[in-house]
């Protein structure tokens, strides 16, 4: 049932987020200070594109300051926009009954785009 729900993931804008995730780590990238916030949005690329089965669990040691301020700059650098994208995507998806299943993904993502680190990536 996950593999079924991924695929339809994959059509309902599990595409468009991947692709948007994965152009902000390539653009992060560029210069040495963007490369930690690169590696973490390519994380969450790959959470992004197949996210059915999958789930974020939050560092036993994440709650120190540089979580905090890698969070915010995060935040102001692309996260918001990024969190945008997912609320719109899944208020539309949550019009249909079919979607509200791929919306509430959608949403719970929007979450974890605005403070992406001290998680982990876990299978559930």
């Amino acid at each position: 049932m996950r593999f079924i729900g991924n695929i339809i993931w994959l059509i309902t804008g599990g595409i468009i987020i991947t692709v948007e995730y994965f152009v902000g780590s390539i653009v992060l990238m560029v210069t040495i200070v963007g490369i930690p916030f690169g590696i973490q949005t390519l994380k969450m690329a790959s959470l992004a594109i197949w996210p059915f089965g999958r789930e974020t669990r939050v560092h036993s040691r994440a709650s120190g300051c540089l979580y905090i301020m890698m969070n915010i700059i995060w935040l102001l650098t692309g996260g918001l926009w990024i969190a945008i994208t997912h609320l719109i995507l899944g208020a539309l998806l949550c019009i249909t009954i079919i979607g509200i299943p791929f919306g509430l993904q959608h949403f719970k993502l929007a979450g974890i785009a605005l403070s992406p680190f001290g998680r982990d990536i876990v299978s559930s």
